[in-house]
């Protein structure tokens, strides 16, 4: 009795000494005399006691930094852990026998590891191993958000030397549907009046006056010819000839109205956290000088679109996209050096969003309305009241344009080859005799009837190829 009291003092003591951790219980393990022991586990900052079954009479360790030992008794060992490593442990007995060599492995704590696993990733498979002195994690987890938040616990407990080999489970493949819809509306109005007067004179000389420069677009002819000419083809004038005296005028009305609609949608696929790019359009031909060389370089223009897709947390997507709408603008053009190069119309939008799968989002709208109108007239016979209108033309241009777009991401899985179909299969060329005699330019296609291409081939154009959404 009082050897065991006297034990537990000296355990209480070496603790307190060491800096042991309070209230833990220490392992036990047995030496047996003349054999090469196993490693010795022992937790950092934690204690086990080795017990001998002969007396010893000196113990010593190779690297006192990694674990600290002291004797409890003849046959009692304490082994605190004080810095991962491994070490060894020498025990020898009377006139310096050796009894045995013991390896000691100093490891990180994994067992309160393991337990705040528990407790904030409930029902992960998650397995913690330790490996020299770091921390070894396996298993799959549902989730990246949740792998993130393993690997940041397992830092607490031995930061930079965490090894990863968690998978992550379920679906990691992300297919973004994207729709561009945009409307462009103009309507453009003009009034115009002119008014020419010209003497014919000897020599084939003419003369005349008219209201500025809509005399001159109009063409003033002072021979008796044609007389003044509407812009757009559409007016009503007259011309009065008297001796070598005309006069000419014209009133030319012209509305016109337009409506331009534009619908792109692009799918595009990728895996979790990898890049995916998508251009459906072309290239455009740049000349570029350089040191009195000239190179060309290729602007690409169409629909664009580039993403990045993270499967955060179950259903959960985290996406950077980047979507342009670009075309060739004719009417601004850059003239010099020989060359003629057009320039671009381009609307794009850059932005990163989180939504779950079958959720839309308008990511981008633009909403654009240009107001122009101007007025010329003749001076002073323009400002006349109602008889001004003959010496004023008017002309109003009004241009609305509406883009939005739209992200709608879903989370998918390949399927078998035989449920696919393409819109090429439903295309068919023509035989001869359906072309010459029946004026066909499309032959009878043969859709599938059974099987999962026969729903598929159902489908529109614009339905899903190669992937079933879940």
């Amino acid at each position: 009795m009082e050897l065991r009291t006297l034990i537990k003092v000296c355990l209480l003591g070496a603790a307190i000494g060491f800096g042991a951790v309070p209230g833990v219980q220490a392992n036990t393990l047995k030496i047996m005399s003349g054999t090469t022991q196993a490693p010795l586990n022992v937790p950092l900052n934690r204690a086990v006691v080795v017990e001998s079954d002969v007396p010893f009479a000196e113990l010593s360790i190779a690297n006192p930094g990694i674990a600290d030992v002291q004797t409890l008794s003849d046959k009692s060992i304490y082994v605190l852990g004080k810095l991962p490593g491994r070490t060894t442990m020498t025990i020898l007995g009377e006139g310096g026998k050796l009894i045995s060599n013991v390896d000691v492995q100093v490891t990180p704590d994994i067992g309160e590891f393991k337990e705040r696993l528990k407790q904030i990733l409930p029902g992960e498979n998650i397995d913690v191993r330790t490996a020299n002195d770091g921390i070894v994690l396996s298993g799959t987890v549902s989730s990246a958000q949740k792998l993130d938040r393993a690997l940041d616990l397992a830092k607490r407990y031995a930061p930079d030397r965490v090894s990863n080999l968690l998978m992550v489970g379920g679906t990691q493949q992300v297919m973004l549907q994207v729709r561009f819809a945009e409307v462009q509306r103009s309507v453009v109005k003009s009034l115009n009046s002119s008014f020419g007067i010209g003497v014919k004179g000897r020599g084939g000389l003419t003369g005349g006056i008219g209201n500025g420069s809509s005399v001159q677009a109009a063409g003033l002819s002072a021979q008796g010819g044609n007389g003044l000419t509407a812009k757009g083809g559409k007016g009503f004038g007259f011309s009065l000839t008297r001796g070598t005296f005309e006069m000419n005028m014209l009133l030319e009305a012209l509305e016109s109205k337009g409506v331009v609609r534009t619908l792109a949608e692009p799918n595009l696929t990728a895996l979790s956290g990898q890049t995916a790019d998508f251009l459906a359009g072309g290239e455009y031909p740049i000349p570029v000088m350089n040191d009195g060389d000239i190179s060309i370089e290729y602007k690409p223009f169409g629909v664009e679109m580039s993403f990045t897709p993270r499967v955060v947390d179950g259903d959960a997507i985290n996406l950077e996209i980047g979507a342009a709408v670009s075309s060739i603008d004719t009417a601004n053009r850059y003239e010099g050096n020989g060359f003629s190069v057009d320039a671009f119309k381009k609307r794009s939008t850059s932005t990163t969003v989180e939504m779950r799968d079958g959720e839309s989002f308008a990511i981008a709208g633009l909403l654009q309305d240009d107001f122009n109108d101007s007025n010329s007239q003749f001076p002073w016979l323009g400002d006349v009241p109602v008889l001004g209108a003959l010496f004023r033309s008017t002309e109003f241009e009004r241009k609305q344009t509406e883009l939005v777009i739209i992200v709608t991401p879903h989370l998918v899985s390949p399927v078998k080859g035989q449920a696919l179909t393409l819109p090429t299969d439903r295309v068919k060329p023509p035989s001869e005799s359906d072309l010459f005699l029946y004026g066909k330019v499309q032959g009878n296609s043969r859709k599938p009837t059974k099987g999962p291409a026969a729903e598929v081939a159902k489908q529109d154009f614009s339905g899903s190829y190669g992937y079933v959404m879940e």
